[in-house]
């Protein structure tokens, strides 16, 4: 005890002064730590920020040079965008623009008498606002109506397609681009053969939906100017569909914009997940079933009467005894598949086979409730 004493009063201190060494350059770590050097430890009042560099405001925003070449959205433009509804939650759009490009490959074919090739470039969703922006001028907007949905859509012809096709229905020779006059609007014969066209767009895409849901697009008005086109708010959310039509060497898009609200009224349909052209149904497996179930044979019971007895006076039948039916060769008899009765009828022979002339159905209970 005493080597120890000693010990402690000869370096107690040197310990003193190393660990309020230590004490001090851990506080002056916490306050580096917590106020960037400008305040320290236990000094550093609670409602202290720190200034953000011009990286992280970046971040904040949502407006990295990195994130907006990639088309990814963060910080405050992710939370402003975040009422865009992607169209992959609609299943069903893909299948009824699959459709729309196979009709239109014909329709065209017919309509401009040339070969021509209709493929589907995008589908995509943006506001309404944004999208009328981004159109490229000179282009013909058509305006079209979904009567059965009370609502609207916007079709957007840009100026190499409307040069192409007055090409082509005005007998321009092949091999030849067509050519481009810039600086002056649309004359009357343009718009003419261009709303020619949109009327068959319009009946292909009516004709695409309707195995989901009838409805007829009628086509309102033709612009020019994309102020005159509004059809939605500019915050609303849209579809935008983009088609590429090819004729040789020629060609243009076609952009089908259709509001969210114009589909509100079949939301429930364009949720559901059907594969195949018939929407879920297959023409060809429906025929060999039913075929399938005409010829299958179902056994039939032919039952005269039908009595109830105790299990005691069954175990003491004998041979000999004799089982009393309340019923007469005039009675009638019922016709059963299994333990479901199907028709009444009464009995007969017919050459040396005891037969059944079949009098009525028999309405079961189900059929009763349902009428």
């Amino acid at each position: 005890m005493a080597e120890d004493t000693d010990l402690e009063e000869g370096g107690g201190d040197v310990d003193q002064d190393a660990m309020m060494a230590e004490w001090e350059a851990m506080a002056d770590d916490d306050g580096d730590g917590d106020g960037d050097g400008e305040s320290g430890g236990d000094d550093a009042p609670a409602g202290s920020t720190r200034v953000l560099d011009q990286n992280e405001i970046d971040s904040l925003l949502g407006v990295d040079g990195s994130a907006v070449d990639d088309g990814d959205k963060s910080g405050i433009q992710a939370i402003l965008n975040s009422a865009l509804v992607s169209y992959e939650r609609l299943p069903m759009l893909e299948v009824v623009f699959d459709r729309l490009v196979r009709m239109m490959s014909t329709s065209m074919r017919n309509f401009t008498s040339d070969n021509v090739e209709v493929s589907l470039d995008n589908i995509s969703s943006a506001r309404f606002g944004d999208y009328l922006n981004s159109i490229p001028l000179p282009a013909m907007l058509a305006v079209f109506k979904a009567e059965e949905w009370d609502n609207f859509g916007l079709m957007t012809v840009d100026s190499a397609l409307i040069y192409s096709i007055v090409d082509v229905l005005l007998g321009g020779r092949r091999g030849t681009a067509a050519m481009r006059i810039e600086g002056r609007p649309y004359t009357t014969i343009e718009r003419n053969l261009v709303e020619r066209m949109v009327h068959v767009v319009l009946g292909d895409l009516s004709a695409a939906f309707d195995p989901l849901s009838p409805t007829t697009f009628r086509f309102e008005r033709l612009e020019t100017n994309p102020r005159f086109a509004t059809i939605a708010r500019a915050a609303n959310a849209t579809i935008v569909v983009t088609l590429r039509v090819d004729m040789e060497d020629r060609g243009g898009r076609i952009e089908l914009l259709i509001p969210y609200a114009t589909l509100e009224p079949v939301r429930e349909l364009l949720l559901q997940m059907f594969m195949g052209e018939k929407f879920g149904r297959d023409s060809i497996w429906e025929s060999h079933l039913t075929a399938e179930l005409w010829q299958t044979e179902v056994p039939l019971k032919a039952v005269l009467d039908q009595v109830e007895l105790p299990l005691g006076d069954v175990l003491s039948w004998a041979p000999g005894s004799r089982l009393e039916l309340n019923c007469s060769p005039k009675s009638a008899v019922e016709m059963r598949c299994g333990d479901v009765p199907l028709f009444t009828g009464h009995m007969g022979r017919k050459t040396n086979h005891i037969a059944v002339r079949i009098a009525g159905q028999v309405q079961r209970d189900d059929e009763q409730e349902g009428s």
